[in-house]
């Protein structure tokens, strides 16, 4: 469990603002270094293989220009591509062509880490008409993009992941995801959130990751 949770404080979580073509947006931001060279995460975040491996299985034309599908229903364009340095794709959930009003984008930058490894920076901006937002907060992308990225770091340390289903179910998946919806509760204070929204947020958010609460 201590392992899971020092993964958990590994990343710094900070809510913003962007423009999309769909409109103003809010931002999920997440930051934290991996013991890895830049092109080492630059592979596991590009080749299908690996990235199915801690993310979901992908599918489609995977260039710039392209669109993929994950295993999940989350699909999109791929934006930019600058390797080993830059990835935007833009991400969209629901059937092709009756997706959630709006929409959002993922964009990952790697840089070397200033006492080796990778910087990894990771923004999530979703349009603000969203539906997830008013219930959820930015736990509702966040805490899922925790733990996708504890499991990268797994993944690029000993070539193993937890399992996409198991993990998050086990008494140190909920307990992780019941940890990063409070951390995301609180950088939703920190960005200026109202704070009877980021309480019930956090509770909510609690709930879908967690049910049950503390129970072991």
């Amino acid at each position: 469990m201590k392992d899971v949770l020092d993964e958990l404080a590994a990343a710094r979580r900070t809510m913003g603002t962007a423009t999309l073509p769909a409109g103003d947006a809010y931002t999920m931001e997440l930051r934290r270094r991996y013991d890895a060279p830049v092109e080492d995460v630059w592979h596991a975040i590009t080749d299908p293989e690996r990235l199915g491996r801690w993310l979901k299985p992908v599918t489609g034309n995977l260039r710039p220009g392209g669109s993929f599908e994950l295993d999940g229903g989350e699909h999109g364009e791929i934006l930019r591509c600058d390797p080993p340095r830059r990835l935007r794709v833009s991400w969209l959930f629901g059937p092709e062509g009756n997706e959630w009003p709006g929409t959002s984008e993922v964009e990952v930058l790697l840089s070397p880490g200033p006492t080796g490894g990778t910087e990894l920076e990771l923004v999530h901006a979703a349009a603000v008409g969203e539906p997830m937002f008013p219930t959820y907060g930015p736990g509702a992308g966040g805490v899922g993009w925790d733990l996708r990225l504890l499991t990268l770091a797994r993944f690029l340390a000993d070539g193993e992941a937890p399992d996409h289903e198991e993990f998050p179910t086990s008494p140190a998946g909920r307990e992780f995801a019941r940890r990063s919806a409070v951390a995301w509760g609180e950088a939703h204070l920190a960005g200026g959130g109202d704070p009877d929204h980021v309480a019930a947020a956090v509770e909510a958010t609690t709930a879908f990751y967690a049910p049950g609460g503390n129970e072991r």
